[in-house]
């Protein structure tokens, strides 16, 4: 069963996607900063990271480059969640090396997609 690590400093974001990814068949960790999501990784590295931009700390995309500088990390899928729609953002999240890119408010239905499909891409 996949794990999918869940990243959002907002305790009912982080309800409703450990919710939403469960039943969908995925194994849940969750982790509510940055520092606490690099550590999680590195204690027992999940096969997808579901990661908001706006943390306290270090920012998501702080967590991405710092994922994405790490060989043993550097293709682990990461889809970025943000409040913010802002083309801007989204272009900083695509270069810094995240997978996808998902709007908030966002369907689960297409989340839950955008998950299995990169899951099923990455070799086991």
């Amino acid at each position: 069963m996949a794990n999918v690590l869940v990243v959002d400093d907002e305790p009912n974001i982080v309800l409703s996607l450990e919710f939403l990814m469960e039943q969908a068949g995925f194994e849940v960790t969750t982790a509510e900063d940055g520092e606490q999501a690099l550590e999680s990784v590195k204690s027992a590295q999940p096969d997808l990271i579901l990661l908001d931009i706006s943390l306290p700390g270090i920012s998501g995309f702080d967590v991405l480059e710092q994922l994405r500088a790490q060989p043993e990390t550097e293709r682990l899928p990461i889809i970025m969640l943000t409040a913010h729609g802002r083309e801007v953002e989204r272009e900083k999240g695509m270069a810094l090396g995240a997978d996808d890119y998902i709007t908030k408010p966002f369907s689960t239905q297409t989340l839950v997609e955008k998950v299995k499909g990169l899951l099923n891409e990455a070799p086991s």
